[in-house]
């Protein structure tokens, strides 16, 4: 009798441990859509300059995706911004990326090579256009930078279609009326006050190139007022994305000493191609949907990532995958 008691033991845990690997499966297959294989092989991620958001979301969502997709490789590319992204993405030379509505727009309206086969993914988050000036300035508005040294951005980037649109609509010529510097987010803080007398961004927020220079130099914004905004909007155009808003107080709290810098911003979209594999691109948005916590973390404006809003990625039709993915969560 003696005997049977490990036997019995034995017997239970073999039950016990086959009872826990049935239910790790079921979970697996649960977790894992249709129970499906993790998509697998390389792609390429066109992000954007260092010291920027498209660089800094493009690192954590690799991050991201290898938990959910171990066998995919994400190769991540540096780039000028939106303008940049957006033609890269159209001509296969990478397969997603992050560009501001304003730019696919005026890549679909020039009928440039691939525009047809540009599609959405997931709308993201706004950017906001930063106008920098040291704080003993003497510009107040975008009109006071006629005769100054005035960084517009890296040539192709989104930062550059907007400065040069803001400067035209203020009755400045950006080639004659101002001395043009190709600064973007990485060389414009550190050259502002002695190379350059104003700097454009325009990115999430806070950007970390310029949160950075917050807490160790003095600048301020110049505010971009709704009057401009307005008139901009009636070029027509790519300049209906634009949208009249606020920097919000607690952006640069360093700087801005409890006040809100009236200012415009332009929603961003994640795109690929309509060529890509849709069940890749289901798996690659629902990691960008599940993963906003933890990207928002450390690139505050992903937090307002949300299902609710991904879906409106105009002026791009949805991808085939990226539809499923929507198609699956519906309430």
């Amino acid at each position: 009798m003696s005997m049977m008691f490990p036997r019995a033991g034995s017997r239970r845990a073999l039950t016990g441990a086959a009872a826990g690997v049935v239910a790790l499966g079921l979970l697996l297959w649960w977790l894992l859509p249709l129970g499906e294989k993790p998509p697998s092989g390389t792609i390429t991620f066109s992000t954007g300059t260092r010291a920027g958001v498209y660089q800094k979301y493009g690192e954590l969502l690799r991050t991201e995706l290898r938990k959910d997709m171990p066998g995919l490789k994400v190769r991540l590319m540096t780039s000028a911004g939106s303008q940049e992204n957006v033609e890269r993405v159209a001509s296969g030379e990478a397969d997603f990326t992050i560009a501001a509505a304003d730019a696919v727009e005026t890549y679909k309206l020039a009928d440039r090579a691939g525009a047809d086969r540009l599609r959405g993914v997931t709308r993201l988050y706004d950017d906001y256009v930063q106008l920098v000036v040291p704080t003993g300035s003497d510009i107040q508005s975008v009109a006071d930078l006629r005769g100054k040294r005035v960084a517009i951005g890296l040539p192709n980037s989104g930062v550059r279609l907007i400065a040069t649109r803001l400067l035209r609509t203020a009755g400045i010529d950006p080639e004659h009326d101002i001395t043009p510097r190709a600064d973007g987010i990485d060389t414009g803080p550190g050259r502002l006050g002695h190379e350059i007398d104003a700097f454009f961004w325009s990115g999430g927020l806070p950007t970390d190139g310029l949160k950075q220079i917050a807490e160790m130099s003095a600048f301020r914004f110049v505010p971009i007022g709704d009057d401009l905004v307005t008139k901009l909007h009636e070029s027509g155009g790519a300049t209906r994305y634009y949208r009249s808003t606020n920097i919000p107080e607690s952006a640069y709290p360093t700087v801005q000493n409890g006040a809100v810098v009236p200012t415009m911003a332009v929603s961003n979209l994640l795109i690929t191609r309509a060529d890509m594999d849709p069940r890749l691109t289901e798996w690659l948005t629902r990691a960008v949907l599940d993963s906003r916590d933890g990207i928002g973390a450390h690139v505050h404006s992903a937090q307002l990532v949300d299902v609710r809003t991904a879906i409106y990625t105009d002026p791009l039709e949805l991808h085939e995958g990226a539809r499923r993915y929507y198609r699956s969560v519906k309430p």
